[in-house]
């Protein structure tokens, strides 16, 4: 009876870090989260590389 012991404490740890969600719901979640990291990246990289310009902007101009 170990094993069955040991299937029910796994089915209890994955509905709990599931949070009430199926396993479907739970892969769609993470989808959109790595959406949203994958936005927030292209938009640090935009950002940065506008700083990047401004920064060569004013090195050139300190140049001549």
């Amino acid at each position: 009876m170990p094993d069955k012991d040991a299937d029910l404490n796994a089915d209890r740890m994955l509905e709990a870090a599931l949070g009430g969600m199926t396993p479907h719901e739970a892969l769609i979640q993470a989808s959109l989260a790595d959406t949203a990291d994958t936005e927030g990246r292209a938009a640090a990289a935009a950002k940065n590389r506008e700083r990047a310009l401004k920064l060569l902007e004013a090195i050139e101009k300190s140049m001549g």
